[in-house]
């Protein structure tokens, strides 16, 4: 399996709108992080999709290495 490029050894604030869908980038390569920009392409990797339930902030993991995709739990901090 394919190891992610780290886009950042950090998190991102991004304030998510309710009912939005948003395709989160697991390859680590889009210029449009946290988001993907489609850098992925010809890769086994490929954008994690969600849907936020409400309107809110949260932090968007960009090293790539989060234990709960989408999210970041700190899993920068050992890289």
């Amino acid at each position: 399996m394919a190891k992610p490029t780290i886009a950042a050894k950090s998190s991102m604030r991004i304030e998510l709108e309710a009912g939005k869908t948003y395709a989160w980038c697991s390859c680590g390569d889009s210029s449009n992080q946290p988001f993907c920009d489609g850098s992925h392409k010809g890769t086994e990797f490929a954008p994690i999709m969600f849907t936020a339930d409400k309107t809110k902030k949260a932090s968007l993991c960009l090293c790539k290495h989060s234990a709960n995709p989408i999210f970041c739990d700190g899993s920068h901090k050992a890289l």
